[in-house]
């Protein structure tokens, strides 16, 4: 097979010119990282919180939702420059600086003294993977062309499936492993973490080589950064982008209340009700919400294919409400160890994964080339404040009403942009 055809298809997909197999393969390895690497910090939490902070069990909601407010912080305060620091820098810059910082924080998070300076390193950490999540919606439309872009999204599903499997299989099994060869919980929990560093520094290096290399346009007057900002913002005018900011909002508040809170949920339940260890317990949570993370696995492809099949409103649709109603159905769940369970976290995986890939098609498909940078740092600033309110309130309703509450309320917002979608789907015309 020659050069020119592998450039042009890359498992069946259409890529862009220029975009080499080995530029497509270390795409997907950043987004296996990225979320390997998200649902980590969040899954491992109430480890840190009861094994090496000893933060007492009655405090940790709120300790969750301020890390989480810190961090969103920094990812609302940087997410718009990371995406136009991208047109005029380059993609791979982005996103090798994003990991780098990362690793920093991973490495430093199980030092933490006290929480005021857990939130300095969640910062770092927010800094980070702002610019890495920020690269990835943007070089998946880079890289894809729009007839496949849905088939695209679905593969970048299956490699966040494969990242968030092996952060709640193997990684959160990692101090129950090193306690039993003799290592205290401090000790497990710091050699946890410092691998974790190390892999996100692997995962940088390799981008280096792997990802396109910025193409500089000569002779071009480039626009400002804070122009290029407010172009993003602008390009909200168009209903098929706010709609897709809108979406932002709910997609990515799905995936870190699900690792914020489920695991903090479910290691409590554990710990308070059932009698188990710390590490046992964050063992079994690690199994049900790999559960959902299985799912979604195994969804990607399905909402990948009815993205390119459908209208893309249509499939946003179909994703927002099936997050209505697996979010709000966790308030029904009495045994959170139970079968009901289970079956919430199934519908609650396809959820994540639908919105996900829905939105980042949609935005996709409204958004011109020469602002792609700043649109879609935009969009990731609503997914941002999706995370940053969600966390808050969500960590409100855990400590004082119940805690579904975070979920419950994420559902809700889920079905509000559901119910806005309708009334702007005849508007919305396709760009690309």
């Amino acid at each position: 097979m020659s050069d020119s055809v592998i450039e042009k298809k890359y498992l069946g997909i259409s890529v862009s010119d220029g975009v080499t197999g080995w530029h497509m393969s270390t795409f997907y390895l950043t987004c296996v990282a990225t979320i390997l690497l998200g649902t980590f910090i969040n899954a491992f939490q109430p480890f840190l919180f009861n094994e090496i902070m000893h933060i007492p069990t009655l405090e940790q909601g709120v300790v969750s939702g301020k890390l989480n407010f810190w961090g969103e912080m920094a990812i609302i305060a940087s997410v718009g420059f990371w995406g136009a620091w991208s047109d005029k820098l380059g993609r791979r810059a982005i996103m090798v600086l994003g990991f780098m910082l990362v690793a920093v924080a991973m490495y430093l998070y199980p030092h933490a003294k006290s929480v005021n300076e857990l939130i300095v390193y969640r910062v770092i950490y927010g800094l980070g993977i702002a610019s890495a999540t920020c690269m990835i919606v943007t070089l998946l439309a880079d890289y894809a062309k729009d007839i496949n872009r849905g088939k695209a999204a679905g593969l970048q599903g299956v490699c966040n499936g494969i990242g968030a499997v092996i952060a709640l299989f193997v990684l959160l099994r990692l101090p129950a492993v090193f306690q039993q060869q003799g290592m205290s919980a401090f000790e497990a929990g710091t050699q946890t973490y410092l691998i974790v560093a190390g892999f996100a520094v692997a995962v940088g290096l390799l981008s280096i080589r792997g990802l396109k290399a910025h193409e500089t346009v000569v002779h071009e007057q480039k626009p400002s950064i804070f122009l290029l900002i407010y172009e993003g913002i602008k390009a909200a005018r168009e209903p098929g982008i706010a709609l897709a900011y809108g979406a932002a909002f709910v997609s990515r508040a799905n995936l870190t209340i699900v690792g914020a809170f489920m695991t903090l949920w479910l290691s409590n339940y554990g710990t308070q009700e059932v009698g188990m260890t710390a590490a046992d317990a964050l063992k079994k949570a690690g199994i049900i919400v790999a559960i959902a993370q299985s799912v979604a696995l195994f969804g990607a492809p399905l909402f990948g294919i009815l993205t390119d099949k459908l209208n893309r409103v249509t499939a946003l649709l179909i994703a927002l409400f099936i997050t209505f109603v697996g979010y709000c159905s966790t308030y029904l769940v009495s045994d959170p160890f139970g079968g009901g369970m289970l079956v919430v976290v199934v519908i609650i995986g396809l959820s994540e994964i639908g919105a996900i890939i829905t939105s980042g098609v949609l935005i996709s498909q409204q958004t011109p080339a020469e602002k792609r940078g700043a649109v879609i740092g935009i969009f990731n600033l609503c997914g941002a404040i999706g995370i940053l309110v969600s966390s808050v309130v969500g960590g409100y309703l855990y400590d004082n009403w119940d805690q579904s509450g975070p979920f419950v309320f994420v559902g809700f917002c889920g079905l509000v942009v559901f119910v806005w979608g309708l009334i702007v789907k005849n508007k919305i015309v396709p760009l690309n």
